[in-house]
């Protein structure tokens, strides 16, 4: 595997740090070299905020990334912002809940998940992160599914322990999607 370049951006309190996290957690399990970079707007939440994380066989040089393999873009300030650094023939997941606007982009393949009307379905707008990291990992195979649920089971302890199955059921909706 050539190195992985992923960078999550949004608004502040969608979970966009939390799945830069998991994968990178994931990822370390797996006995990958990673990066996880996070960068902050002003405000936390509500302002804009994103992450980049790198996956590689081998070491990486430097957690910044010029060129993107993959971008994920919760809302459309992130997109116009990211969408120029994303390399030809990269991967562009949309949270089309919240974008409405297409990609002009013809040498990308644009993954549209409506992750917040899924969430919503399933009875929480806080899990809308859990539906786009569904998708991404089934789509990009950066990181195996069960290395996920590992770092779950790691990441949600104590009164969170009660959040896994409904984050699991997130991300198997997620996975699906990438399927069909």
């Amino acid at each position: 595997m050539s190195a992985s370049k992923m960078i999550i951006a949004g608004f502040g309190g969608q979970g966009v740090m939390l799945i830069g996290e998991i994968i990178a957690y994931a990822a370390m399990i797996e006995g990958k070299h990673v990066t996880w970079l996070p960068a902050y707007g002003p405000e936390m939440r509500g302002g804009t905020a994103n992450c980049s994380i790198i996956v590689s066989n081998e070491e990486i040089s430097s957690p910044v990334i010029a060129s993107a393999t993959d971008l994920v873009a919760f809302n459309y300030p992130s997109l116009v912002k990211f969408e120029p650094i994303l390399a030809s023939g990269g991967r562009l997941f949309i949270n089309s809940s919240l974008i409405k606007e297409d990609s002009t982009r013809r040498d990308i393949t644009i993954y549209k998940i409506a992750a917040n009307d899924i969430a919503q379905s399933l009875g929480s707008d806080k899990i809308t992160n859990m539906v786009i990291l569904g998708t991404v990992i089934a789509t990009t195979g950066i990181v195996k599914k069960k290395s996920i649920i590992e770092v779950f089971n790691k990441v949600f302890i104590d009164k969170k322990a009660k959040y896994i199955p409904l984050n699991i059921q997130a991300f198997e909706e997620g996975e699906r999607l990438a399927r069909n």
